[in-house]
């Protein structure tokens, strides 16, 4: 009797898919100068699916940094649903190991990527391979495989301007809880105005290191009354933060100018524009207060936060999927990161993050525990499907 041959890999192993994506360099170069981006993941994720009946659509307005849309066209008649998965990482300096070598121990699986998010990405194209495998569902489903959400969120900028869906799941890792809200963020510059003079003359010169010390410790109160303040019952409050410090020249040369880069993350409710209201008011309190302070705010990138709707149709549909693969109801939760979720919300479309466990986002070891990979592979496929039908 012949020997029997080794079984093929399964086409539709999320393990192996997950796998094969952790093996792609993806890290974001506006993270890291050397990154190679998402070109080649952009490449293997759209033939990927090509090869298996999926209308696939590349995006790249700003070039050499593509996102991916395909879709499963629907029979007509159903809603439409939008997977989003980021395909950028952030950087590999000081990993631990080969961030591109997968490698599974102890049921979980290491590499750059694994959590933050090609677990992600891995169950929501499985997941959607297998909801169309029968035939066409009554909607459309679409799976957006996105650039830059580590920085800049331009893919799902770009996609959003070409294609929209009556609800979407963002498969950021999330521990199989759902996740209904997410912080948002608001970075600006102040800028304390000093006066150059030779340290010998203070008669001349006005210190604006000095001055930026009172504004720091205006800012350190602000800081405790926004924890002491109104608690949003997911993300709990606003904090805020300095983040980088710059001023002065030499020893002998009272400093001109110090700027002061700080970051305000906010919850439903708050935005960039009552930020700059909040601060604003500090520093003129400060300029009332303090002989010689002077000051000017610029505001930078800033992301609105996120709140879903816990009675929207994905929201309900997906936790009781959830809650029948998982045995229980899941947790509802809220993440103080901010994510892409924000912005499908502001386009319209209703929408939660739900991801697989694992830990080492961002940081020197990663890892993705493959049986919550698993579980999420088939909470999407119910979701998918019973959404779409």
């Amino acid at each position: 009797m012949p020997p029997v041959p080794p079984s093929a890999p399964d086409p539709l192993d999320p393990h192996d898919l997950l796998a094969r994506l952790i093996a792609i360099d993806s890290v974001n170069p506006d993270l890291a100068g050397d990154g190679a981006g998402e070109s080649a993941i952009a490449d293997f994720c759209g033939e990927w699916l090509a090869a298996r009946g999926f209308e696939v659509h590349r995006l790249d307005k700003r070039g050499g940094r593509p996102s991916v849309v395909a879709i499963a066209r629907g029979a007509g008649g159903g809603r439409s649903l939008m997977l989003n998965g980021h395909l950028d990482t952030v950087g590999v300096a000081g990993y631990d190991g080969d961030p591109f070598d997968p490698e599974i121990r102890d049921g979980r699986m290491y590499g750059r990527g694994s959590f933050d998010m090609k677990g992600g990405l891995a169950a929501m194209m499985i997941a959607a391979v297998r909801a169309t495998a029968g035939g066409p569902l009554r909607g459309d489903v679409l799976l957006a495989c996105v650039a830059d959400e580590e920085h800049g969120s331009t893919g799902t900028e770009e996609v959003l301007e070409s294609f929209t869906a009556d609800a979407a799941i963002v498969t950021e890792p999330s521990h199989l809880e759902v996740t209904l809200a997410h912080k948002g963020f608001a970075w600006f510059d102040v800028v304390i105005e000093g006066r150059a003079a030779h340290g010998s003359r203070p008669d001349l010169g006005v210190d604006a290191i000095a001055k930026a010390g009172h504004f720091l410790v205006a800012l350190e109160e602000l800081g405790t009354r926004l924890a002491q303040g109104p608690a949003h019952p997911l993300l709990g409050t606003g904090t805020v933060h300095a983040s980088v410090i710059a001023g002065g020249q030499e020893p002998s040369t009272y400093p001109a100018h110090c700027r002061i880069t700080l970051e305000r993350r906010t919850v439903p409710g708050e935005n960039a524009d009552t930020v700059e209201a909040e601060l604003t008011a500090v520093l003129d309190r400060l300029a009332a207060a303090v002989p010689g302070f002077r000051y000017r705010l610029t505001r930078g990138l800033h992301r609105e936060p996120f709140q879903a709707d816990p009675e929207a149709r994905i929201v309900r549909t997906l936790t009781r999927h959830a809650e029948a693969v998982l045995g229980h109801p899941p947790v509802v939760r809220g993440e103080p990161f901010w994510t892409d979720a924000a912005l499908l919300d502001r386009a319209g479309i209703p929408c939660l993050l739900f991801g697989a466990d694992g830990e080492g986002a961002h940081a020197a070891r990663e890892w993705a525990d493959l049986a919550s990979l698993d579980r999420l592979t088939g909470i999407f496929t119910a979701t998918i499907t019973d959404f779409c039908s």
